[in-house]
């Protein structure tokens, strides 16, 4: 079989091309340049799959070659603190995701100049977030609703709108702006400062950089719509971007919320220069060259056809579990219908379900549970794994794989029964759990463990670090100790929208 992770990507051309571009429009605008980043500067593990190649991190690489010439402000709604969003790839929530970004930007050796909590109205959670960040020394700026947001040009470029939030202090050409998720309050924040800049007689400017939709590749491109499959929950939808082609005679794309808010957004710039129009498109304010990486498209456009099949059964489990409506569902459904894929055009959906009925027709499940798992190695191999009152499908997954890496026989046992039964009597006996059986994160440690005494298991146990980007998929949604051991091991799971069991609350 024909190994799945060949290189669409070159992430040298790219980062070449993407850093002239934006010196570029800081020359423009006289050195003082607010740079509205949208997606993820780390760990975009959506353009990863989409573009095979590309560095997850490889926008932090962009900002460390820039990192003399960069401030850093991030973005966080208030609301989302209060509600405790999460963020899907980490499971953390948004204010927990900030934190960790302070975090990773620090060990990449870029400090974040200042936080702002957005639209911010004394909710204890956000009020509390911000007493937790000066505790610890950072600077926190608080924004706060403007009336009549976004129509009411006149208030909010005025003393009465941007001019009642502080201007956040900066001293380096470029500012990136930035925040974990959509609706941070990036472009308000930025608007924000440009006011005040403007207001000091600072000609500043602003620009976008955005990775998705590829605004030089057509409507239809299979990147263009794994970006709509990725965005179901806030209905994005990939266009012609009318203004560029009307003012241009250009043909280019963008997403409906860019182009539908554009003529608002240029009155406000408008009013904020004295009538100076910084752009006449929405794709006019975008720094994006990913498109210059591209060395294979065959290659990227099945890699996102593979991207709307795991964004279906995101959204199928998404439904199941209560977070989004019907209609998203159907939305996904729809785009891929659009492209002529159906879930089984995903490798390791069948094994999966093939593993988990083999399991119900041998006994062998756990109290009646019939849960099958299937991994496909970077050398194309399909590795599958069922339940038993030993362990979860994904523990066997996991194991049977790294055997097959290592070379070893199937029928090798690396976790002795010694180690096994101790880890259950903790949980049944010591604990009072009702789910005795090793979910993934705990098999992890249990292969460990084992590794000290029996040289097999210290052979698999290295071989882990190979299954880094592998597809994995689960007849079951997974519970918090298998979700946590995927993530660990960094895979690309999907699962079907299943629960494991009638318990209502599983911890």
């Amino acid at each position: 079989m024909e190994a799945p992770n060949r290189i669409g990507f070159d992430n040298e051309k790219y980062l070449q091309e993407q850093t002239a571009a934006i010196l570029e429009r800081v020359n423009r605008f006289n050195d003082k340049l607010y740079l509205e980043f949208g997606g993820k500067i780390l760990f975009d593990y959506h353009a990863a799959r989409v573009l095979p190649g590309f560095d997850p991190n490889v926008k932090m690489r962009l900002l460390q070659l820039l990192k003399d010439k960069i401030d850093v402000i991030l973005c966080i709604h208030a609301g989302a603190i209060e509600r405790k969003k999460i963020r899907a790839d980490f499971g953390i929530s948004y204010d927990n995701d900030a934190l960790k970004t302070i975090d990773d930007f620090r060990e990449w050796g870029i400090n974040i100049t200042a936080i702002v909590i957005t639209r911010y109205e004394n909710q204890a959670a956000a009020k509390a977030f911000k007493s937790r960040l000066e505790q610890r020394g950072i600077k926190v700026y608080t924004h706060y609703p403007i009336s009549g947001y976004p129509t009411d040009v006149e208030t909010i470029v005025s003393d009465q709108g941007y001019g009642v939030n502080e201007h956040i202090k900066t001293t380096k050409p470029i500012v990136v702006v930035t925040g974990p998720g959509p609706g941070s309050g990036k472009l308000a924040t930025c608007l924000n400062n440009l006011y005040h800049e403007y207001k000091s007689g600072i000609k500043a400017g602003y620009a976008k950089f955005e990775t998705f939709p590829i605004w030089d590749l057509p409507v239809d491109h299979m990147a263009n719509i794994a970006y709509e499959a990725a965005t179901v929950d806030l209905k994005d939808k990939v266009m012609i971007d009318e203004h560029h082609l009307k003012y241009y005679h250009q043909k280019v794309v963008n997403y409906n919320r860019d182009i539908e808010a554009f003529n608002l957004l240029k009155r406000v710039l408008e009013k904020i220069t004295g009538g100076e129009s910084m752009y006449h498109s929405p794709t006019d304010m975008g720094v994006n060259r990913i498109s210059a990486g591209i060395v294979n498209d065959a290659i990227i456009s099945e890699a996102s056809r593979q991207e709307i099949i795991r964004r279906y059964f995101r959204a199928a489990v998404d439904y199941a579990s209560g977070y989004v409506d019907k209609e998203t569902l159907k939305r996904a459904a729809r785009i891929m219908n659009k492209v002529g894929a159906k879930v089984e055009d995903r490798a390791v959906v069948l094994p999966a379900r093939a593993a988990a009925k083999e399991a119900e027709a041998t006994g062998k499940g756990n109290a009646g549970v019939y849960c099958g798992a299937s991994i496909q190695l970077h050398d194309g191999t399909l590795v599958v794994g069922k339940n038993s009152a030993l362990m979860h499908a994904a523990s066997s997954m996991i194991l049977n794989a790294t055997k097959y890496l290592a070379g070893l026989p199937d029928a090798l046992q690396l976790i002795p029964e010694s180690i096994i039964d101790s880890v259950t009597f903790l949980k049944k006996d010591i604990l009072n759990s009702k789910m005795v059986s090793l979910d993934l994160d705990e098999t992890l440690i249990a292969l460990s463990i084992s590794a000290l005494s029996n040289p097999a298991a210290k052979m698999a146990m290295e071989k882990l670090t190979l299954l880094r980007d592998c597809e994995v998929h689960l007849t079951h949604i997974p519970t918090p100790g298998d979700d946590a051991g995927l993530r660990k091991l960094d895979v690309n799971a999907t699962s079907e929208p299943e629960f494991a069991g009638k318990n209502l609350f599983v911890s």
